[in-house]
């Protein structure tokens, strides 16, 4: 058996998974069996007997690779794998806080609260607080109190150097009041309050040290501080008995700092947990040759880098193909006749995806798709959880499991509609907050008073209390698909959609949700409601890809991660757009764009093609933008030039002549750098919309020169195109 699981490794593999127990980091590229290495070193320790299933703990950063590596295990170990500890962050710190919600305070049935319904609580708040939201935007509370607590920061402990902080901060305090007083949680709460219980319980903490002595974390590079944090609480970094924790990872691939990413914790890792060797993963079983060395070529440029170099036994196939459009629909056009062609060599469109850096650039991609007949799929679109009809559902059972959930009530009492006006539901949330207690128990409490004044709108709120009292009936008793049935049709959802003259799609979602119910009992330990709603709440969010018609695949490149297809097709590769402007004036913001760049690159399998336009309607506005940086990075060698101005690099620039709808590019060799234009003309770029005093608004389509004698080629709104000089033009940007 030992032999099977070692067979066909390479020297480096077969090193990270027969190591002897010890912390070690395992730096895997891109395309270079990272899975199987981690899913066969969790195999090899079990078949070797120097552990048994359950003394495992292994960390995945989705619920499908979770699944993915259980089958894996299965497959190669006859034993029973469901009772392993194998998931998420948030799904396995789930775990811990059901198992011992009374020391971490919490009630047994709470709930777990996703993006919207977070939103939908902090917007509450705030009104209770008579707070503008326009000077306070829901979305940047929400964000100041997930960034506080992903830092391991409750709101006592952030420190408040302006007035706009302490409002905040206010607004925090009063959300984890609320939270407390419904019994519920938000993602982020699932790792604090984890991290908190076993840091305060040293029982509790030792018992769980004790238990897993080999602790695995997949995708690395992608943890946030507070989740570092609680993994060296529990492998007890500093004792005696520390855990061998297996991590593997890449930091040319991480893509998430916007989500809270932390790159620096791969080096915090080596120091903290002494590691004396780094393992790379450096055979690339995914690429062709002359792909990988254009993606070693981009990333090499990137000075913040633990450093690895992708190779391949493989041939070195294609050159990349590199088109540059005279405008957007010209880069769309030549997509699609590619796509086309590839299509008659009989590769499935699946396999084929089209990657662009802003979800603006969809809009012309997806038209012309749509005009040539070619089906398509965007890929990371609304997901099942997520679906309108489906959150309603989870709204009705997440009230049957535990009533005080405020943002499920708020969401159902009048859909579908019963005659509870806003008035009413004003006069419920007032009730709510006198007494400081949740809107079920303010509504059953007004319902009982036998108010004799009640007028219509009390009578509606009195119909969906006994509503819900007739669907917690006997609840706990039934099978969980019999109570999703029970509720789809007492509701009124079966009907309300039935009655809709679109509502065929949404009746075959509700008719699925009882499906997933009818397998989760199949699949999970726990088959109880609060189960399947914890299992919604963590699964909304994750990508699910869509099945049925061959279609060519649409995403972002951050939604590509972790993907792979024989053809890719990478577009809009122009400075601004890919780097993307935000990115230009930081350099850790450029480094993570270019480890965009790198991962992909390294999607495509046999053949990649770079694409840019000359100009391109964004936003409202056309753009005269020059190629990327990126492009310049990869050596002419390893690039096929298809567009008419082949041969003109990133390090050219052009001047663009308008004649209609007609754009011609002259060449011109400039004086000075591309992305840094010295002196005064530092703070402009090609594509920025200015303002003059005499010629009004326009955009910058060209620039040359340096220092004092820079000048930039404007076109106007009504004045035309015309050569200024920076130092006397007096330009104020837009």
């Amino acid at each position: 058996m030992t032999f099977s699981l070692l067979a066909d490794l390479n020297p480096q593999q077969l090193e990270a998974i027969t190591l002897p127990k010890q912390s070690v980091l395992v730096l895997a590229g891109a395309g270079s069996g990272k899975t199987r290495v981690l899913t066969t070193r969790i195999a090899y320790l079990i078949q070797s007997g120097q552990v048994n299933p359950y003394s495992i703990l292994a960390v995945t950063f989705t619920n499908k690779a979770a699944k993915e590596m259980l089958v894996r295990i299965n497959a190669m170990l006859p034993i029973n794998t469901r009772g392993m500890w194998i998931g998420t962050f948030h799904g396995l710190c789930n775990r811990l806080l059901r198992t011992h919600y009374q020391e971490a305070g919490l009630p047994q049935a709470f709930q777990i609260l996703d993006v919207a319904d977070q939103l939908a609580m902090i917007r509450r708040i705030l009104k209770g607080l008579s707070v503008d939201d326009k000077r306070f935007p829901l979305r940047q509370v929400q964000w100041f109190i997930n960034n506080a607590k992903e830092s391991g920061q409750r709101a006592v402990n952030v420190v408040a150097d302006d007035q706009y902080t302490r409002h905040l901060l206010e607004f925090y305090s009063a959300y984890e009041r609320q939270c407390d007083r419904e019994g519920v949680v938000d993602f982020a709460e699932l790792l604090l309050r984890s991290y908190e219980m076993l840091n305060r319980n040293e029982t509790l903490r030792d018992h769980y040290r004790e238990r897993f002595d080999h602790i695995l974390v997949d995708e690395f590079q992608d943890t946030n501080r507070l989740q570092y944090d609680w993994l060296k609480l529990l492998a007890g970094v500093g004792t005696d008995h520390p855990a061998a924790v297996f991590v593997v990872g890449d930091d040319d691939q991480s893509i998430y700092a916007f989500r809270g990413a932390d790159t620096g914790n791969m080096r915090s890792f080596e120091r903290d947990f002494d590691i004396a060797k780094v393992i790379k993963l450096e055979q690339n079983y995914r690429s062709h040759g002359n792909i990988l060395a254009a993606a070693n070529a981009v990333i090499a440029q990137n000075t913040e880098r633990l450093g690895k170099h992708l190779w391949t036994a493989d041939d070195q196939g294609e050159l990349l193909r590199v088109y540059r459009g005279l405008n957007d629909f010209d880069e769309t056009s030549f997509i699609i006749d590619e796509v086309r062609a590839l299509q008659s060599k009989d590769i499935p469109l699946a396999q084929m995806a089209l990657l662009y850096r802003s979800n603006a650039q969809s809009r012309v991609l997806e038209h012309g798709l749509f005009n040539a007949a070619l089906p398509y799929r965007v890929y990371g679109g609304t997901r099942f959880f997520e679906r309108m009809e489906i959150k309603h559902a989870l709204a009705y059972l997440r009230l049957i499991a535990h009533p005080d959930d405020d943002n499920a009530l708020l969401r159902i009492i009048n859909f579908p509609a019963r005659g509870i006006g806003a008035r009413s539901l004003e006069q419920l949330q007032d009730a709510a907050h006198q007494q400081s207690c949740s809107l079920w128990a303010a509504a059953t409490q007004k319902c009982s008073s036998n108010d004799n004044n009640a007028g219509s709108n009390s009578k509606g709120v009195a119909g969906f209390v006994n509503l819900i009292m007739s669907m917690r009936q006997n609840w706990e008793s039934l099978p969980l698909p019999q109570i999703v049935e029970r509720v789809l049709v007492q509701s009124g959802l079966i009907p309300h959609y039935k009655n809709e003259r679109d509502g065929a799609d949404r009746l075959e979602n509700l008719h699925e949700l009882v499906n997933a119910a009818t397998s989760f009992v199949h699949e999970a330990d726990d088959d109880s409601l609060v189960a399947f709603l914890t299992h919604a709440s963590l699964e909304a969010g994750e990508h699910q890809a869509g099945s049925g018609q061959d279609a060519l695949q649409l995403m972002t490149v951050h939604a590509a991660k972790g993907l792979e297809f024989h053809t890719v097709f990478l577009s809009g590769l122009e400075e601004g757009l890919f780097p993307h402007d935000n990115s230009l004036n930081d350099s850790n913001g450029l480094e993570e764009e270019r480890r965009l760049m790198y991962v992909a690159m390294t999607r495509a399998r046999r053949r990649l093609y770079l694409t840019l336009a000359q100009s391109r309607m964004l936003h409202g506005q056309t753009r005269y933008n020059i190629p990327s940086r990126f492009l310049d990075e990869i050596p002419e060698k390893f690039m096929k030039w298809l567009s008419s101005t082949a041969g003109a690099r990133a390090n050219d620039n052009f001047i663009v002549a308008d004649s209609g709808n007609d754009f011609r590019f002259t060449r011109v060799i400039r004086k000075n750098s591309y992305n840094q234009p010295s002196g005064i003309a530092a703070q402009w770029r090609i594509g920025q919309v200015v303002r003059h005093a005499k010629f009004g608004e326009g955009v910058i389509v060209a620039y040359e020169g340096a220092g004092n004698d820079a000048r930039v080629q404007i076109k106007f709104s009504e004045a035309g195109t015309k050569w200024l000089m920076l130092e006397y033009a007096k330009l104020t940007p837009i």
